[in-house]
């Protein structure tokens, strides 16, 4: 929320795209409420756990008055990736995503976990128990790293001007 809210520092309202169906719906919506506040902004909470709710869900972000988009983690909103930046696009609206294949995809930023770093550790996680330690010997283990992707080309289309110290904050920049 904090990096969206640098990047469209003038957006007082944030909406917030969940899957109400998706198990981590109510963990999510708090950590959203929570960061919200801290910074001062008030949310639009968009619920859509359907193609259908999606389209209507965008439609209402200018009703609304919101002036940016948070979409939540969800492998609904993944499968959906191009359309749902089609739809930010369509509806001018700047948006940040979990993975990186959003921003890949045209999307304005993503902020969320190396994917390639996770595949990493679970790689050497099946090696341990392949080489005969007990999966219930074995530490739990949670993703480090994280990486920050913004994409200056839909920045451009969407008349946003980066930050400078944002953009050398970013893991890599589209342009």
């Amino acid at each position: 929320m904090g990096l969206l809210h640098e990047l469209v520092p003038a957006a007082a309202t944030i909406a917030v795209l969940l899957d109400p169906t998706y198990v981590n719906f109510d963990t999510q919506l708090k950590e959203v409420q929570e960061a919200t506040g801290t910074l001062g902004l008030r949310i639009q909470v968009l619920r859509a756990s359907t193609q259908q709710d999606l389209k209507a869900s965008f439609a209402s972000l200018a009703q609304l008055g919101a002036q940016a988009l948070l979409v939540g983690a969800n492998p609904f909103f993944y499968i959906l990736r191009t359309q749902i930046i089609t739809l930010a696009a369509r509806y001018a609206v700047p948006a940040i995503y979990e993975h990186r294949l959003f921003a890949d995809a045209g999307g304005l930023a993503s902020y969320g976990t190396d994917l390639t770093e996770a595949y990493r550790q679970a790689g050497n996680y099946a090696g341990r128990i392949l080489n005969g330690r007990k999966p219930a010997d074995l530490p739990v283990m949670q993703t480090t790293k994280f990486e920050f992707i913004i994409n200056l080309k839909t920045a451009k289309a969407l008349g946003l001007e980066v930050p400078p110290g944002l953009s050398a904050r970013a893991d890599e920049v589209i342009e």
